[in-house]
C-alpha cells in the first residue's frame, strides 16, 4: 500500500465503516456477504487523502441518480464479507463520487482486487435522495440482517401500524427513538429498481424499513445514529420473541396513555397513524 493508502484507513469516516460493519457481524447479522452500508462523505473529508481528480475506473449505474451528481460516498462492495472489513479495507469498501450527469460512479479508491460497488446500491441511493429531501443532516444508509426482526416478521401480523406498536410496547425507549415508527413493506426480491423505489418513497416519513424475511434499512445523521436507531428496534423484537412464545402469553405491556407519556415527556411526538 502507498503512503496515500495508509493514511486514508485512518480517516474517521473509514474507521467507521470498519467499526459499523465489524459489529453488525459480531451481532450476528451479517453472515457471508449479508448487509450494506452507505456514507455520504464531504468533498472537503476526503481531500487531504485522495486526488479527487484520480479515477481508478468508471462503473455505470442501471438508473439515473442526477439528484447525487458530483457526491462522493463510501459504501461497501459487492459479494465482499463484512467480517473482512477490518483486515482489507481497500478491498471490501469503496469511495465513489456520482458522475455529473448521474449516470456512473467514478471508483477514487477501494475494490483493490476487483468488484462493485453493493448491488443494493439503487436502494442505497434513492433513500438517500430521499431522506435529504427530508433532513438536511442526513448521511448515512444500512442495510442489515437483523435476526429477531427477521423472525418476527415470520409470526407477527405485517402491517406497519401493528409491527410498530409491538415494538414500541416492547422497549421503553423506542416511542423516543423512533417517534416515527417503522415503515414495512411486502415481500421482494432485493436488489431490484422496485424495491429501491419502495425503500425510498417509506423513507420519505420513516428511517427504519422493514423487509420482510429479509431484514432492516436503517438512515442516520452519522453512523452511529442510523446502527443505533437499528440496534434499538433488534432490541424490542428480540424481547418480543422471548415473552410471544412464553407460556401464558404476554400479560402486560406498555400502554398507549404510557406510550404518550413517555413522548411529552421526552418531547417527541409519536406517528398518530399508529397510537
Amino acid at each position: 500500500m502507498g503512503k496515500q493508502t495508509k493514511q486514508i484507513i485512518q480517516a474517521p469516516f473509514v474507521q467507521d465503516m470498519i467499526e459499523v460493519t465489524q459489529n453488525m457481524w459480531r451481532n450476528g447479522w451479517d453472515e457471508r456477504n449479508g448487509g450494506n452500508v452507505s456514507y455520504l462523505i464531504e468533498e472537503q473529508q476526503l481531500q487531504n487523502y485522495l486526488d479527487l481528480n484520480h479515477v481508478k475506473r468508471s462503473i455505470p449505474l442501471a438508473f439515473p441518480v442526477k439528484t447525487l451528481a458530483n457526491r462522493y460516498f463510501i459504501v461497501t462492495g459487492s459479494g465482499k464479507y463484512f467480517k473482512n472489513v477490518a483486515k482489507d479495507p481497500e478491498d471490501t469498501l469503496a469511495i465513489v463520487k456520482v458522475a455529473s450527469d448521474g449516470q456512473s460512479v467514478d471508483l477514487l479508491w477501494g475494490l483493490s482486487n476487483g468488484g462493485n460497488p453493493t448491488s443494493e446500491l439503487p436502494s442505497h441511493f434513492m433513500s438517500h435522495i430521499a431522506r435529504l429531501e427530508a433532513d438536511d443532516n442526513h448521511r448515512v444508509i444500512i442495510h442489515t440482517h437483523t435476526t429477531n426482526v427477521i423472525a418476527m416478521t415470520f409470526v407477527h401480523d405485517l402491517s406497519a401500524k401493528a409491527f410498530t406498536k409491538t415494538l414500541w410496547q416492547m422497549c421503553t425507549e423506542c416511542v423516543v427513538v423512533f417517534p416515527e415508527g417503522v415503515a414495512l413493506l411486502p415481500w421482494m426480491v432485493p436488489g431490484t429498481d422496485k424495491i429501491g423505489m419502495e425503500t425510498a418513497q417509506s423513507m420519505e416519513t420513516h428511517r427504519l424499513v422493514v423487509w420482510p424475511h429479509h431484514g432492516i434499512f436503517g438512515a442516520g445523521e452519522s453512523i452511529d445514529d442510523a446502527f443505533g436507531l437499528i440496534e434499538t428496534a433488534e432490541k424490542a423484537a428480540q424481547v418480543y420473541m422471548l415473552v410471544a412464545s412464553h407460556q401464558g402469553g404476554i400479560k402486560q405491556t406498555i400502554t398507549d396513555q404510557e406510550l404518550i407519556d413517555l413522548a411529552e415527556a421526552f418531547h417527541v411526538t409519536p406517528n398518530p397513524n399508529y397510537i
